[in-house]
């Protein structure tokens, strides 16, 4: 059975938003910034038309495809990130640059909180 990490290991460093959704890698990076989150991906090597981002019921999709004929190679990203506030569809952009891709996505203001409130009995 592995033993629980102390509490302050878990703390230690903790870049909230940008941890937030993390999982295990670190070719991206996630913050909320001006009422959007800004997602930055490193996708180097990939030219432009090789990316593909998708949005779909709350997640964004991230995926690229490169073929490297000179090398026989062939490289494949895909990730998904889904987000806990509710995104402004028509509002989203994305922009890669210098083997970057970043993606903004506004946030709606004062958007209804959907779901059931739970009563806490005491």
């Amino acid at each position: 059975m592995a033993l629980p990490r102390p509490a302050s290991s878990w703390t230690q460093g903790l870049d909230f938003p940008s941890r937030l959704f993390e999982s295990g890698s670190n070719d991206y990076e996630l913050y909320e910034e001006d009422d959007a989150f800004v997602l930055t991906v490193e996708l180097p090597g990939f030219d432009p038309e090789e990316i593909t981002a998708s949005w779909d019921s709350g997640v964004l999709n991230v995926a690229g495809e490169h073929e490297d004929e000179a090398r026989g190679a062939r490289r494949t990203y895909h990730r998904r990130f889904r987000f806990p506030k509710t995104i402004d569809e028509d509002g989203i952009e994305a922009t890669y640059q210098n083997g970057i891709l970043t993606v903004r996505l506004p946030v709606v203001v004062d958007a209804a909180v959907t779901g059931t409130e739970i009563e806490i009995e005491s």
